[in-house]
């Protein structure tokens, strides 16, 4: 333990170090800021900034950066060096607060959706004092909010930010109502599961697919996948172990609270989950992990793999987005309550997000959308597209009481009156797992099962927080003008059951007849990223992003216009490389085995024998290579007729609609190949190299 505890967070300015090397009112403004998100004055900026200096320089960091994310979904950083010059040609160590507050780079070439000409350059990173400085390759690394010269939102971090003070304005206002004035401020807090897949280095080098598009864009499947599920939670081997070792060390010393790990279902597939954390300290730590995931596969001759799906007919890889909210007093607005009061504050807060999710799950889809997303949801253990809400059967059995103004009849029995009459405790594990669902209630949170591996959790919670913010600020502008609170509060929760309780379904998400009962109940579906992104720019969702100030139309656009591009850019990464793969390697492969096959066919022949099997191979090869060959020829016809760029959503369609097809007829052309050459032939590692050779 006294390990751990020398390890844990070595490489970040966090609240100890400040203690220690802080003026104590230094330190106390500062916590005020990080606490209350106040301004912090520059003066108090100056000595932070010291202070901050003094110990990177102590740890070995020669550089600075402002660290922030840009909409590319990575993270970006330059480097600043601590030397200033002196007379006599000497240097100092200089760090100014200036310097720590603001910093400018160059805007014109990171994803901007129009937001930005490439000869308007400038633009400005923020520091965001409530996440902790770290040290990384001796830079000290200072988390920023990063935004044009007209102050458009640039990074993922803005819009985030504002989101949490969208969602904290309202819920301080409901609290309120409940007398609970000790609770200033409301944070969302959030625990994202990583999944992800380790493959050996040496084979990954062998496939351009996997260097260009991060997935395999052929590939039959082996004989064993995960039918028998004996890699979940199975043991770890020696090799991934070493790797998790060193991992969980390098996140310790950044202070990333990295607390689980195990083998996921899928051969070689693996996840690392965290202990849960304020949303926007989460997001940075969440972007971290995956640098370092990357970083320390490489020195132990892996790679990892985010990409949703980088393997057809296996589990793909998501980031399960565990989200609550709590109040600077440490309450979890999400957990049941054992006293009236508790319960009816309980469900006033949980109504307003099943009101949120049902009002807003366009928002949700486009959230997580993404081409490679696309590929990995509805099906092994990936939620569908459709949005709905599983509660569990007690709690779902307490709203239906309380619709129909019944008694519950369950573990308590209890008159359903709220606010006058005891509600049954409801325990934090009463409802199952259900591993189907978009969005499931686990005890005292929600799990946003839709989030792909790769994906910024940014995005998904600046939806969720802002939705649930919406519908918070809808109930307090009803309850505040209230004559009778109780009776207007109980009126409230039952109307919005009743007017929500569509998106509610306890059931399995993968069933046909799901499908057909929620396009019955008028549930959202959208399967695609094409579809999804223009939501982004309907009407109620401006308004609402307008309202709370966290998008502005023009930022609401460029979203949209730089998904919508990614998507398309990716289509055709992955197109083209397919195209490299069969003409440069497939084709001469197949063709070089064709002709040994039709070799020793002929040597039979004249030996007076006949090769009746070699025969019916060899016009087997020919039909499908004559079929690769026809494929791939289509494909990249089809790539030369694609639209010009100008129009994101018609290029965008155009990639899913025509593309991606002819991509999976190429594919399967090939993969139908694989299973009749020769091993030795075929020119890159197979599937069962891949998953099976760690």
């Amino acid at each position: 333990m006294e390990y751990l505890e020398g390890l844990f967070g070595i490489n970040v300015f966090n609240d100890s170090i400040m203690r220690q090397r802080l003026p104590r009112e230094t330190y106390r403004v500062l916590h005020r800021t990080m606490d209350e998100g106040r301004r912090l004055d520059p003066q108090v900026a100056s000595v932070v900034a010291n202070a901050m200096k003094d110990w990177a320089i102590e740890r070995g960091a020669t550089h600075y950066t402002h660290w922030f994310q840009p909409l590319n979904s990575i993270t970006a950083e330059k480097h600043d060096a601590f030397l200033s010059p002196v007379s006599g040609g000497k240097i100092i160590a200089e760090f100014s607060g200036q310097e720590l507050i603001r910093g400018e780079t160059d805007a014109s070439s990171f994803p901007s959706g129009g937001l930005r000409s490439t000869f308007e350059a400038r633009g400005y990173t923020a520091w965001d004092p409530t996440s902790y400085a770290f040290i990384k390759d001796r830079t000290l690394c200072i988390p920023t909010a990063y935004c044009s010269y007209g102050g458009e939102a640039l990074d993922k971090k803005t819009p985030l930010l504002r989101s949490m003070e969208a969602l904290s304005r309202q819920a301080v206002r409901i609290l309120k109502l409940f007398g609970r004035t000790d609770a200033t401020r409301v944070t969302p807090t959030v625990g994202p599961e990583q999944e992800y897949f380790l493959v050996d280095k040496e084979l990954f080098d062998q496939r351009s697919d996997l260097i260009f598009a991060g997935r395999t864009l052929f590939g039959a499947r082996p004989p064993k996948g995960q039918e028998l599920g004996d890699h979940f939670f199975g043991t770890i081997k020696t090799r991934v172990q070493a790797f998790m070792t060193e991992l969980n060390e390098e996140l310790w010393k950044l202070g990333i609270l990295a607390k689980t790990e195990h083998n996921e279902a899928a051969p070689a597939q693996h996840e690392m989950a965290p202990i849960y954390t304020i949303v926007n300290v989460a997001c940075d730590h969440n972007q971290l992990t995956m640098e370092i995931m990357k970083r320390v596969a490489r020195r132990h001759g892996l790679v990892c793999l985010l990409a949703e799906k980088p393997f057809a007919g296996i589990n793909g890889s998501g980031k399960h987005n565990n989200w609550s909210m709590t109040t600077n007093t440490g309450y979890n607005l999400l957990e049941p309550g054992d006293s009236p009061h508790e319960s009816a504050q309980f469900l006033l807060f949980l109504t307003a997000v099943i009101k949120a999710v049902d009002e807003y799950p366009d928002l949700l889809r486009a959230s997580v959308a993404s081409a490679g997303n696309d590929h990995r949801l509805g099906g092994f253990e990936a939620p569908p597209a459709i949005i709905s809400i599983f509660l569990g059967d007690e709690l779902t059995e307490i709203l239906e009481a309380l619709e129909a103004g019944s008694d519950y009849n369950g573990r308590e029995k209890a008159e359903m009156t709220i606010g006058v009459h005891m509600l049954p405790k409801f325990p934090k594990d009463a409802t199952d797992r259900n591993r189907t669902s978009p969005f499931a209630f686990t005890g005292n949170k929600f799990e946003f099962r839709s989030v792909g591996a790769s994906d910024s959790i940014a995005d998904a919670n600046v939806v969720l927080n802002t939705i649930v913010a919406e519908s918070l600020r809808q109930f307090a502008d009803e309850l505040e003008s209230a004559a009778d609170f109780r009776q207007a509060l109980h009126d409230l929760i039952v109307r919005t059951i009743r007017e929500h309780k569509r998106i509610i379904f306890n059931g399995n998400n993968y069933a046909p007849d799901w499908s057909e009962e929620a396009a019955r109940r008028g549930l959202c579906r959208l399967d695609t990223t094409v579809d999804a992104l223009p939501c982004y720019t309907a009407e109620k969702n401006i308004r609402l992003f307008e309202t709370h100030q966290v998008f502005s139309r023009t930022e609401l656009r460029s979203r949209r216009d730089i998904g919508l591009e990614a998507y398309s850019k990716m289509v055709n990464i992955e197109a083209e490389t397919m195209l490299m793969m069969s003409h440069r390697q497939i084709l001469p492969a197949v063709l070089r085995f064709i002709g040994s096959t039709a070799a020793t066919v002929r040597d039979t022949s004249g030996a007076g024998m006949t090769l009746a099997s070699g025969q019916s191979l060899l016009a087997e090869l020919c039909r499908l290579c004559d079929q690769l060959s026809a494929a791939t020829d289509a494909l990249e016809q089809a790539l030369s007729e694609k639209p010009a760029p100008q129009d994101p959503l018609l290029l965008a369609a155009y990639m899913k609609d025509t593309i991606l097809p002819d991509m999976q007829v190429l594919r399967e052309k090939a993969d139908a190949l694989e299973k009749r050459v020769d091993r030795s032939v075929w020119p890159f590692p197979t599937y069962d190299s891949l998953l099976f050779s760690i």
